[in-house]
């Protein structure tokens, strides 16, 4: 199957795919950055328990393999009376992941912050909430746009692990497993997967590289 037969007869449903991951990379980054900062906050945080809870997250969905973990939420919770969609659990498994790598992200931006800030807003009376939400969390977001422009288009790529369950629509990877078992689409239904793949991110890295050019903070 040529390339034009190939987008003729499946091009529809390469666009639906292409809108399916689109889809899914925006809600499960929404829910990524705001766990990723909790998860940050609790590891910072002054109670001990908190930050064990906190740093035992990181440690425990950055290194579970996505797989393992969407087999987990999908065929496991279940056993627990605890059904959800195949959608939500490939979201579900992607907001774990990405939280995990996103507190890292986090923790390196805080750890940019110089002591004397921390110091000097305790200094004007202003609690642990307070310093965190006017001066920590500002700043932090604004030294990771460019990593968190890395865990977007990590995010992105996480979502292919739908084509590990029966989506409706299919995200790109599932349309590549759709064709070829429907015809001879062979390395041309990879590329035309891949090609999308390729085009959003570098969509992605160009608009992170424009944010962090104005928001960036210099030392």
């Amino acid at each position: 199957m040529g390339l034009s037969e190939l987008l003729s007869t499946y091009g529809e449903k390469y666009l639906q795919g292409l809108l399916a991951t689109w889809s899914m990379t925006a809600v499960s980054f929404v829910f990524v950055m705001a766990l990723a900062v909790v998860v940050t906050v609790a590891r910072v945080s002054p109670y001990r328990p908190l930050r064990v809870v906190g740093d035992l997250y990181v440690q425990v969905f950055r290194n579970i393999p996505g797989v393992a973990l969407l087999i987990i939420i999908a065929y496991a919770l279940p056993e627990l009376r605890i059904v959800l969609d195949w959608r939500t659990c490939v979201i579900v498994t992607t907001i774990l992941l990405g939280s995990a790598f996103g507190s890292e992200n986090f923790m390196s931006g805080i750890n940019t912050i110089g002591v004397g800030q921390i110091e000097a807003a305790r200094s004007l009376g202003l609690t642990f909430t307070q310093i965190i939400r006017r001066v920590v969390i500002p700043q932090a977001l604004r030294t990771t746009v460019l990593p968190m422009t890395n865990l977007l288009i990590a995010v992105m790529l996480t979502t292919a692990l739908g084509s590990q369950v029966p989506l409706s629509p299919q995200e790109l990877t599932g349309v590549v497993s759709y064709v070829n078992t429907r015809a001879t689409g062979g390395i041309l239904a990879f590329l035309v997967s891949a090609l999308c793949y390729v085009g959003t991110a570098f969509v992605i890295s160009l608009v992170g590289n424009r944010i962090d050019k104005r928001v960036r903070i210099l030392r």
